[in-house]
């Protein structure tokens, strides 16, 4: 961790609910279908134009092997910037944004998933209200430029 406090933009995958660095948040969308391409893996729904940018759009949840995808009124795309690329990413729903400081994030435990611990920051209980949730940390810069993604061949953002 970089800092102190760093702020995650929360949302929800399936049952589960991860947060990704609010700094590589570009744009929040509702979800609109989008042009496929022919030979794409299946969590690569397509591409769209978003003013002239042409952005890959992921689905997480078929990356991460659900089976239960739906598209409805609260499925959106998070438009993100990372490693110089603008890339959306299908979620089910978007939380809130949380603030976190350092020790409230503790270290990802190693298991056997879709989503190799690598790509985890950490996990952090948060607190609100009534509630308590556990909020999985994703590096997304990570997640997005590692070779099982297939998107290093696409054409960097500012090309």
């Amino acid at each position: 961790m970089k800092s102190n406090n760093n702020e995650f933009l929360s949302f929800q995958l399936g049952e589960e609910q991860y947060g990704i660095d609010i700094l590589k948040v570009q744009e929040i969308r509702g979800y609109e279908p989008s042009t496929r391409l022919a030979n794409a893996p299946a969590f690569i729904l397509g591409v769209l134009n978003l003013r002239g940018v042409i952005v890959p759009v992921l689905d997480m949840r078929i990356k991460f092997g659900m089976t239960d995808v739906h598209y409805g009124s609260q499925t959106v795309t998070i438009v993100l910037n990372v490693a110089n690329r603008v890339i959306g990413m299908v979620v089910d729903a978007v939380q809130d944004v949380v603030a976190l400081q350092a020790q409230d994030i503790k270290p990802a435990p190693e298991f056997n998933g879709a989503v190799s611990s690598q790509h985890i920051m950490g996990i952090a209980t948060v607190e609100q209200a009534d509630q308590t949730r556990m909020l999985i940390l994703m590096d997304i810069e990570k997640l997005v430029t590692s070779a099982d993604m297939g998107l290093s061949s696409l054409t960097p953002a500012n090309a």
